[in-house]
């Protein structure tokens, strides 16, 4: 019998749903591995929340976030733990993207996860091949850069809380996907810009990918901000904008009112601590409007900003590891296989520092002397 899609506005929180999908082989193999407990079904879901203010209430406190890669910019800029580990290091791209060959992420020492956190600032996203990698060893690491988010509304590893689990057939099961309208994810967007304290490093490791496309795009904010004329810049830095949630929530005072997004403002342009350099931080999916203009002069020059970003296409193998800063990207999942083959990954994202933006921060390629005169 097929999963029975539950409408995530009307269910009953005290229910939980046992997905009975056939797992992928390699996924399974990882996970029995690991030892995950799959007795009770895969993957675990949690309780969800059903109104905004709960919702809401959730990691609303703020905290303090030491940031690793800033930890590193203070001991060894240069990486060399790191760098001088790997057998190869190849950057995909003039602006974004970088291959480690040689190093399981698993047998990381604490000063190089540090400097991995401080390259992945620099670079925005780093990957990792044939890495041998279980759900958990993948939450020890996330937990190193940050605290990790437990997401209320998407499924997780069973015993493994904070590991949600990226599996397109069973998101199929509650929303179908198609050629013109893919899967949630087939979206420029950048993760959590809802929170309080957002996202910062995220870390998928896919252990299942089709022979055939299923990309993941990856574009820079650096890059975006210089593409700015320097008198365009001054229009948006300092400037906030509204950023929603990507699920939705009942008003608990008038839930006729329909499904409504958590909302929270955050600066245009943020600095990231590890660098010091601006970054452009607005996606098409999640940006709102900006704060103090109306909406059509808001719409329009959020239009005009959604398309300046540097891109890298990423080519997914079997046991791959992608490391994203989401302070300073935006990503995309391309659905190009139709959903014609198994895809499975397991991701976990470290909540890092509020937005905030420095007027005396300079841009990367002012940072490293490459500005254009003008």
């Amino acid at each position: 019998m097929a999963p029975i899609a539950i409408d995530p506005q009307i269910i009953d929180v005290a229910q939980p749903k046992k997905d009975t999908l056939a797992l992928p082989a390699t996924t399974r193999e990882r996970l029995d591995k690991a030892g995950v407990d799959l007795s009770n079904g895969y993957p675990y879901r949690p309780a969800r929340p059903l109104y905004l203010d709960d919702a809401f209430a959730i990691r609303n406190e703020p905290w303090y976030h030491d940031d690793a890669g800033a930890r590193a910019a203070k001991t060894d800029k240069n990486k060399t733990s790191l760098l001088s580990a790997a057998t190869k290091v190849t950057n995909l791209t003039s602006h974004i993207g970088t291959e480690i060959e040689g190093l399981q992420l698993k047998d990381l020492t604490n000063q190089q996860r540090d400097e991995l956190a401080l390259l992945i600032a620099e670079r925005s996203v780093v990957f990792f091949r044939d890495q041998d990698l279980s759900p958990q060893q993948q939450k020890e690491l996330g937990e190193h850069y940050g605290k990790i988010e437990i997401h209320p509304q998407v499924p997780q590893v069973p015993g493994v809380p904070g590991v949600t689990v990226i599996w397109p057939a069973l998101q199929a099961t509650e929303k179908a996907a198609n050629f013109r309208n893919p899967g949630g994810a087939s979206r420029w967007h950048t993760d959590l810009v809802h929170e309080r304290q957002p996202a910062g490093i995220t870390h998928l490791h896919n252990d299942t990918v089709p022979k055939i496309g299923g990309d993941t795009l990856w574009a820079s904010g650096y890059s975006a901000y210089e593409k700015l004329s320097p008198e365009f810049r001054k229009i948006i830095d300092g400037r906030k904008a509204v950023y929603k949630s990507a699920h939705t929530y009942l008003d608990r005072d008038d839930p006729n009112a329909g499904p409504k997004h958590i909302e929270r403002v955050h600066p245009l342009v943020r600095v990231h601590p590890a660098t010091g350099w601006k970054a452009l931080w607005v996606n098409r999916a999640f940006t709102k409007q900006i704060v103090g203009l109306d909406k059509a002069e808001s719409d329009l020059i959020l239009g005009y900003l959604f398309n300046v970003f540097e891109q890298v296409r990423f080519r997914w193998t079997p046991r791959t590891s992608a490391l994203w800063d989401n302070r300073i990207t935006i990503h995309n999942a391309s659905w190009d296989y139709e959903g014609s083959e198994p895809r499975h990954g397991t991701r976990v994202t470290a909540l890092a520092e509020e937005p905030y933006y420095d007027p005396n921060a300079p841009s990367r390629r002012q940072a490293l002397g490459l500005e254009d005169s003008d």
